[in-house]
Formats: structure tokens, sequence, C-alpha cells
């Protein structure tokens, strides 16, 4: 009778194994790839189970920290202090980049502004500029849509176009990528910024420069992949040591040619 209860017990342990998902959390810049990266996996692999839930990449990492994440998505890399809380936590953490990005700044279709410098996305971000016939758009009021402060891209945005000085007081903070992208569809005067995957119709890209206007470009994969586009970051998943065997299997498939076709497809740049 001992011996019988064991193997059950064996058998509904594997069935446990098998059958839990993998947990992945973290960037909305990610998110859409990730998604349809665990959708072609588990396709291949139909005993695995996975879920993948957006945030933000700070969301992400406190999901790592507290052990309900396997894997947090990241459009940043982990900062000083995230890395300390998981080392207290007596865990290391692994990071790798599946992707890479060209951050792109939208606004509505009806905007005649079709270029502007990063001085000039950092005087509209940071609330100096305020109309858009000081960058030579019609006479009409700027309104900067950001991301919530938990957001890689948030971070990003701050470090390579306002180079850390703050955003403007009472700037509109949206709390996923998709918002950013309705609410600038919907207002004729709004700007804002999201991966190159989030890119549609419905609003207009503008050419960016970074070297005080003498060279504009538009961001596409093809910019970033020739390095013309100055607004290119890598994308990053991270998880404990520890899972390591866990995870291996999803990242090496996201890695694989498979993997990275499907990065193109999706609008990121592969790593290979």
């Amino acid at each position: 009778m001992k011996k019988i209860m064991i193997a059950i017990a064996l058998i509904i342990g594997s069935t446990l194994i098998q059958t839990q998902a993998q947990k992945i959390k973290g960037s909305d810049t990610c998110l859409p790839l990730t998604q349809k990266e665990a959708e072609n996996y588990m396709k291949a692999n139909s005993k695995n189970r996975m879920t993948v839930v957006g945030g933000g990449s700070g969301v992400g990492f406190a999901a790592l920290t507290e052990g309900s994440t396997d894997i947090a998505m990241s459009s940043r890399k982990i900062k000083f202090d995230e890395k300390m809380k998981i080392q207290d936590g007596g865990n290391s953490v692994k990071e790798v980049i599946i992707a890479y990005d060209a951050l792109t700044i939208i606004v509505n279709p009806k905007n005649k502004v079709s270029k502007l410098t990063r001085e000039q996305l950092a005087g509209i971000f940071s609330g100096k500029i305020t109309n858009w016939k000081e960058v030579g758009g019609a006479d009409m009021k700027i309104i900067p849509y950001s991301r919530e402060t938990s957001s890689g891209t948030y971070e990003f945005f701050k470090s390579s176009v306002l180079k850390n000085k703050n955003y403007m007081n009472g700037i509109m903070s949206m709390p996923a990528t998709g918002a950013i992208v309705q609410s600038v569809t919907q207002t004729p005067g709004a700007i804002g910024y999201i991966g190159l995957a989030y890119l549609n119709k419905n609003v207009k890209a503008l050419a960016v420069s970074y070297d005080g206007g003498k060279k504009y470009v538009s961001p596409s994969v093809e910019s970033a992949m020739d390095k013309t586009y100055p607004v290119v970051r890598p994308l990053y998943f991270y998880y404990l040591n520890k899972d390591q065997k866990k995870v291996t299997p999803f990242i090496s498939y996201v890695l694989s040619s498979e993997g990275q076709k499907t990065v193109s497809e999706i609008g990121f740049i592969p790593v290979k």
C-alpha cells in the first residue's frame, strides 16, 4: 500500500511539473514579441504552458525579486538597487539580450511636423516648448504623453533624450504603450514615444536628429540595423540563476533562427 501511495504521489508531482505554467512579466515594449514567441513555442511543445503579462520593466523586476515570475522582460538594464535586492534574497540574476528596438516618436497624422532634433524633443518633454509653432508646426498646444515611472521606456527616454533631466510637471503618464498610441491617435496636438513594434497607420512617426539638425533619420528596422537611427536600445530577459534549467529551453528558442525571425516579423531588430 505504501509503495502504491508513493507511486501515485510521483505521478501527481510529475503532472504538476508538466502543467505548471512558466511565468513571464514586465516590459510593455517586449510584450507583443514575447507573447508571439510563447505562442509559437507552445505550438511546438504542447506540454509547456506559459503566461506573459506586461506592466513595465520595474514591475517585472519586482516580480522576479519576490519570486512571482520566472522571467522578467525589460527595455532597460537592471538597476543597481534591483540587483542588490535579488542578491539580498540569496539569488543571482542572469541577463540575455533578445532583440533591439528603435524608440519611436509619434504624433497625430494631422500634425504637419515631420522631424525634430533631440534638443527640441527635450524641450517639449521638459515643458520648455509648449506650442507646435515653436518647432515649425501650427499654432497648437503640445500635449506630451509619457509612460509611468515603472516603465523601462520612461527610463530610457529620460536618459537618451532628456539627458537625465526631469520630465515636465503634470505630464500625461500612461499605464501602457497601447494607451499612448490611442491617445496620440485621438489628440491632434499630442506627441509620445513607443517601441517600433507598436507603430501603426493611426499615428505618424517623426524623423529624429541627434546632431543638431544636420541629419534626420526615420525609425525602421533597416535604419536601426545600419545604425543610422540614433535611438536604438536592447530588449532583455532576466532570470534567477537557480531557474536556469527551467527557462533555458524557451530562451534558446527565442534566440534561435526561428525565434529571431519572429523578432523581425513583430517589428524589432534581431540580435543575429
